[in-house]
């Protein structure tokens, strides 16, 4: 079985790429073009307008209606590529910020879309001197694409809807992540009649071209990060599973071989998306962080058994296909301000630390926590012990029941002192994050030196 340690490098492991450093000014130029496409969006619902036609029956219920229709498009298109994995947008802002501005803007293209439908509706049914109801009859009969558009609609809510924190508790991944694929399928099906019977499109080749020239922009991201970056990178390392270990109640590790991985720039505490090539698995990924920096041939990731594919993992056989996106992620040495660092994991969370423990700079003098619910529990401690051992750093376990070995300020101050001075990385259970993260405030530690990501659906 073959296995990664931290005695397993040496003068025949091939040099690794290091990952690379965040690019803000990129992101924001990438900002600066969103703001630029929001306000052409905005003046396309001006496009050709005239006082005339405003003062027409239905006319200002027409304008708004147009507003909320290609603003409402757009805010969607901007949340499908805040999750299209632009590199440098991900690598400079992170995953889980990028997670939370895709929420904030959530509601919003829905409640305009919404909004648009009734006002199209009442203003053309003004404009014709009929009823609401006959004239949204008349939509659905007389006009082309409008049942792929409501259909394109009720996709959108249903993602919505199901996006809900109560409603992400109750669901399984497997289930969220079909939902909210069919958003591709929601905004491919609005496109045309917003293209075929939109007025500004009708009457104006250049404001069709620009409409046009926003949705290509989106959908070459898409394909060429989502797609064509991905499959090239399959295709060129030809990962397979090499082995599977047990390494704690419920957690394993998979070790997986390939080629010309010192290739692939990663540094520790990144995540990729992983998906394995065997029944029940093939057709959807989940984020594993690696629990090892690359020793290429070998790249690891150690998983805890909490859902269907998780679980599944130990029973991976030798020589199954792996496919990968990524690396992902800002949780790296990328974020030091200060020399003196300090990584406090619960759980399968220690995984990114352990990699990132070993992607610190020599400089660093390090202090490391990890909390268990036993012994038996804590994921690679030997490891740990042994990387810290060779920086002259501390390494403490808390082994026990929460209530039994508590881990609050007292016994945080304790074990690392005051913080002022330190980067503090936390990984591990939401609630564990959360608690560390306050208590880590509380004993000094600035904002912009605690650190940790968030990964939820």
């Amino acid at each position: 079985m073959t296995t990664i340690s931290p005695t397993r490098a040496s003068a025949r492991t091939p040099r690794r790429r290091p990952g690379p450093a965040p690019a803000p000014k990129v992101t924001d130029a990438l900002a600066v073009i969103a703001g630029v496409g929001l306000g052409l969006a905005i003046a396309l619902a001006f496009w050709g307008e005239s006082f005339g036609a405003l003062r027409a029956p239905g006319g200002w219920y027409e304008l708004a209606a147009r507003l909320c229709a290609l603003v409402g498009t757009y805010l969607m298109l901007v949340m499908v590529v805040l999750m299209t994995r632009l590199p440098w947008l991900e690598r400079s802002v992170g995953q889980d910020r990028l997670v939370r501005w895709h929420r904030r803007i959530g509601g919003w293209p829905i409640a305009l879309i919404a909004l648009h439908i009734v006002l199209v509706t009442w203003g053309y049914a003004q404009a014709s001197s009929v009823g609401f109801l006959k004239q949204f009859w008349m939509f659905i009969v007389h006009y082309p694409d409008i049942l792929e558009a409501i259909a394109a609609f009720l996709l959108l809510v249903t993602a919505g809807v199901t996006s809900a924190k109560i409603a992400r508790q109750r669901l399984r991944y497997e289930t969220w992540w079909i939902v909210h694929v069919s958003v591709y399928l929601a905004l491919g099906l609005a496109f045309f009649h917003q293209i075929r019977i939109g007025v500004m499109f009708i009457t104006s080749p250049v404001a069709r071209g620009v409409w046009i020239a926003i949705w290509l922009g989106v959908v070459v991201s898409i394909v060429s990060f989502r797609v064509a970056l991905p499959m090239g990178r399959n295709l060129r390392h030809q990962l397979r599973v090499d082995s599977v270990a047990h390494e704690a109640p419920d957690v394993y590790s998979v070790i997986v071989s390939g080629r010309a991985l010192s290739r692939l720039a990663v540094s520790g505490g990144q995540f990729l998306q992983w998906r394995f090539l065997a029944p029940g698995l093939w057709w959807h990924a989940h984020p594993y962080s690696l629990s090892a920096l690359p020793r290429p041939p070998y790249l690891r990731v150690t998983i805890k058994g909490l859902g269907d594919q998780s679980r599944a993992v130990a029973r991976l056989k030798p020589g199954t296909r792996v496919i990968v996106e990524g690396p992902y992620g800002t949780f790296t040495r990328h974020r030091l301000m200060t020399s003196r660092v300090v990584l406090i994991g619960a759980g399968v969370g220690v995984t990114p630390l352990r990699a990132l423990l070993e992607d610190l700079p020599s400089s660093s003098a390090v202090t490391v926590v990890v909390r268990a619910r036993s012994a038996a529990h804590v994921i690679h401690g030997r490891e740990l012990a042994e990387l810290v051992e060779r920086r002259g750093g501390q390494y403490y376990e808390l082994c026990g029941s929460r209530d039994e070995v508590r881990l609050d300020e007292r016994t945080m101050r304790g074990l690392v002192g005051d913080l002022r001075d330190a980067d503090v990385y936390v990984c591990g259970p939401s609630d564990f994050t959360d608690a560390v993260a306050e208590i880590a405030r509380r004993l000094g530690a600035p904002p912009d030196r605690l650190h940790y990501e968030t990964f939820s659906f």
